[in-house]
């Protein structure tokens, strides 16, 4: 399941993972990121255990997005051992997604 974190969660969540950690920036007027949204729902299921995806709603998280440098959304960052090591832009679908992840798992 995916969870919707607050800057405040963050750290626990994101930095001091042990696994690997998708990030999707979004925001719920944005219609790309209600796309990606099915999409990153069943690949958080298959790399259940692997990797941990978390969403970070942008209108009420500004300080993550403007620390992360969010241009434009949907963005998902990969974080690894608590950096971010892959910035995703755009809808993309799970074949490709779960491709760009893999190397990180």
């Amino acid at each position: 399941m995916i969870k919707n974190i607050t800057a405040s969660q963050f750290e626990q969540e994101v930095k001091q993972s042990d696994l690997p950690v998708l990030v999707d920036f979004w925001a719920g007027w944005c219609g790309p990121c209600r796309m990606m949204a099915p999409v990153l729902d069943e690949a958080a299921a298959e790399l259940e255990g692997k990797m941990k995806v978390v969403k970070v709603n942008v209108d009420e998280e500004v300080s993550l997005a403007e620390e992360y440098e969010i241009m434009s959304i949907p963005t998902m960052l990969v974080f690894k051992s608590g950096e971010p090591v892959d910035m995703l832009v755009g809808f993309m679908p799970k074949s490709n997604l779960l491709a760009k992840l893999n190397q990180y798992i």
